[in-house]
């Protein structure tokens, strides 16, 4: 399988990406779509003239930036619905409460390097928990809208970080295996390439595709843990590009029908046999292999209705 390449690439901005495209008509819901690259990927959708929905843990903060993002692009269809992706039970509540044909979903919010072990509600570590299984619950809960589109996707973000950890099927919430806060987010991320390739093997029939992408080095309250971005300067991204392959893969037709693959730069990364110290990227295999993709899968089913 050959790597898909775009005109697009580092540089590029999430309007750029979308010039010439018309999303009148489509419904797209983004996590995480008020702060960061989730909200610099809500305003080019907007822009674009899509309906987009904010599913934000605080939606009283999600008020305020659609009032923002309402006077930046008069008469935009935007509303916001609250979703807490680390408790299962807020996940069913939205998707009990979503009843219309979706285009589009992009799974973008997370959480990153907690310095402690914490659990969710329902006893899974928190940044599996936030940043792959409710995006897991939720778009398998949306997966009859996402059917009823007729020809879905759905766009997750995944991060250079998976290239710490691979998923550990055995002990996905450190019972046993020694906490590190970059270990756990690793795995979530490794989870969450996981999930883009499952949903595509498994759903392609219903029309659904799915890619996982690493949208770069953005300073965002996601470091908040980290101390700041440790990438050398000529390597960061503004929001603006930090949100332009998640913009790519949710509307460009050089993806039509394309799933199960791992993007960065707007362009689809190298396979990598080890974490590189360079910063330059790529994807490990077993982050897009497909035994893993379908165990995932399985265990997954189980776990979304603890």
């Amino acid at each position: 399988m050959n790597r898909l390449t775009t005109p697009f690439g580092f540089h590029s901005t999430a309007a750029e990406v979308l010039r010439g495209i018309d999303l009148t008509g489509k419904r797209i819901i983004v996590t995480g779509g008020a702060a960061g690259i989730g909200l610099e990927t809500t305003r080019a959708f907007l822009l674009a003239g899509a309906h987009v929905t904010l599913a934000v843990r605080r939606p009283d903060a999600g008020a305020v930036v659609v009032e923002e993002l309402r006077g930046q692009a008069p008469g935009a269809a935007i509303d916001v619905r609250p979703l807490d992706l680390a408790d299962l039970r807020s996940v069913q509540a939205f998707v009990a409460g979503w009843s219309d044909p979706l285009h589009v979903l992009i799974n973008n919010a997370g959480i990153m390097a907690l310095p402690e072990r914490q659990l969710s509600p329902q006893g899974f570590e928190l940044q599996f928990a936030t940043n792959y299984l409710g995006h897991f619950a939720l778009t398998w809960g949306l997966c009859d809208a996402l059917t009823s589109a007729g020809g879905a996707r759905v766009v997750s973000v995944s991060s250079s970080g998976h290239l710490f950890s691979p998923v550990i099927f055995d002990d996905l919430n450190f019972d046993f295996t020694p906490y590190t806060p970059i270990g756990a987010y690793g795995q979530s991320k490794s989870a969450t390439a996981l999930m883009s390739v499952a949903i595509t093997r498994h759903w392609a029939d219903r029309g659904i595709v799915s890619n996982a992408l690493n949208p770069g080095a953005i300073a965002t309250g996601l470091q908040r843990h980290t101390g700041g971005l440790r990438t050398p300067v000529e390597r960061r991204k503004t929001p603006e590009r930090g949100a332009a392959t998640s913009a790519l893969l949710a509307t460009s037709p050089l993806l039509e029908g394309i799933g199960g693959r791992y993007f960065e730069d707007c362009n689809e990364a190298p396979l990598v046999t080890c974490r590189p110290t360079d910063f330059s990227g790529g994807v490990a295999p077993y982050a897009l292999n497909g035994d893993n993709a379908d165990r995932l899968w399985n265990v997954s089913q189980a776990l979304a209705r603890a």
